[in-house]
């Protein structure tokens, strides 16, 4: 069986930057992804499509296929009181904001300067090339409800929280 839309794919993958670093891996069999349905980078879906299982390969993704570029306008500056009372802000830790579009994006506090505190709502890896080392592993179709859905589901079915 060969990976097109709406089959269920496990991979193993390491993820490294162009220097080298290992950004993410996943060597357990517990990344499962729905083939189309843009739950993954689109880079990374092209060069997915058509592969079986067994098949390993290394895939080069620029940053317009993958996270984006990085959008300076994303950065700001912000009141350490707009922040919650009990909640510690400081360097690396991620907040859910909502953009003034009314979108859910996530946020990186990346400076702490007394009360001005800097975020950033770029991904982490955009403007960054990737480098994936790929193994398919599994490949199933999707049930209906998944495709519905649009993203894979548990053994045990799927709850929504």
């Amino acid at each position: 069986m060969q990976i097109s839309k709406n089959s269920v794919v496990t991979l193993n993958y390491t993820l490294k930057n162009d220097q080298g670093d290992t950004l993410d891996e996943s060597q357990d069999g517990s990344f499962l992804y729905l083939h189309g349905a843009g739950g993954i980078i689109p880079g990374l879906e092209s060069q997915l499509e058509g592969k079986s299982v067994g098949d390993s390969f290394k895939a080069h993704i620029e940053p317009e296929d993958g996270y984006g570029a990085r959008d300076d306008s994303m950065v700001q500056v912000v009141p350490k009181d707009m922040f919650e009372d009990g909640h510690p802000v400081e360097e690396g830790i991620q907040f859910h904001a909502q953009s003034p579009e009314g979108d859910m994006l996530t946020v990186t506090v990346t400076k702490v300067d007394g009360d001005e505190i800097t975020v950033d709502g770029n991904h982490p890896l955009a403007g960054i090339a990737l480098n994936f080392d790929i193994k398919v592993e599994d490949i199933r179709e999707a049930s209906a409800e998944e495709i519905e859905h649009g993203h894979v589901h548990g053994p045990d079915g799927h709850h929504h929280h």
